[in-house]
């Protein structure tokens, strides 16, 4: 196969695929429906003319039927008086309106065949463009249907693909978030200790200052309380001890 084979080739497989993608089955069954309701309106419109042209031979044939009567009797009375001349001539006019009468009598006949045919097309023509009708509707039902299931289809294709996009850059979200959160856990750890060391240097002199203040204030008054503790006992001794010296010189005595 040459280059430019190919090349056709291919340009018509894509043509083809553009108009199938463009093609749309509804649109070609609503335009078939509209052609063939035209064109029973056009074998109507046909039969009606028929119709009309019949109705016309058989007035014609009416009044040639009711003419006949007529001539014959104008012959009859020609004879009576004896005028052979008009008499011959009312024959004349009665064997050329049985003759036109003949004639319209096989067009009426050939007209009523016709009107006939048309009659069974615009029946047949009627049921065919029913049963298209309905064959139509359900084959646009369908169509709809497939292409609403393939845009639902489509969606649902796109939604998955974006929710498995969303799953991943959560993942992601909850990784990055473990870690900030595991890295402010650790500043604060350290922000805490620094804090700490800071407040045992900061304000080194005054506070030892006042450590040792209140040290020796303690001190002091638990030896207050000490010392006269042992002043306490030490009277209540010597208090003691008189007692029983007093008791001695009384016994003495």
């Amino acid at each position: 196969m040459s280059l430019w084979s190919r090349i056709m080739l291919l340009f018509q497989a894509k043509s083809h695929a553009a108009l199938d993608r463009a093609e749309d089955p509804r649109e070609m069954l609503d335009y078939g429906y509209t052609q063939q309701q035209e064109l029973l309106r056009k074998v109507k419109q046909g039969l009606i003319e028929v119709s009309t042209s019949k109705a016309q031979l058989q007035q014609q044939v009416e009044k040639l039927r009711t003419r006949i009567p007529q001539l014959e009797e104008q012959a009859r009375r020609a004879v009576a008086l004896e005028r052979t001349d008009l008499a011959r001539a009312a024959l004349e006019r009665k064997q050329t309106a049985l003759a036109e009468l003949a004639g319209l009598g096989q067009q009426v006949g050939v007209v009523a065949q016709e009107e006939e045919k048309l009659t069974r097309a615009v029946q047949q023509l009627s049921a065919r463009i029913e049963e298209f009708r309905t064959r139509r509707t359900v084959m646009s039902a369908r169509y709809s249907a497939a292409e609403a299931k393939i845009r639902v289809s489509e969606s649902l294709s796109g939604v998955s693909n974006e929710l498995a996009d969303l799953s991943m850059a959560l993942g992601r979200a909850e990784e990055k978030t473990e870690r900030l959160q595991a890295r402010a856990a650790a500043l604060d750890t350290l922000i805490e200790g620094e804090s700490l060391a800071m407040n045992g240097q900061s304000g080194d002199r005054v506070e030892q200052e006042l450590r040792v203040f209140i040290t020796k204030q303690t001190v002091e008054q638990e030896l207050a309380a000490l010392t006269a503790e042992l002043q306490a006992g030490n009277a209540r001794a010597a208090i003691a001890s008189q007692s029983e010296g007093s008791h001695t010189s009384f016994r003495t005595e």
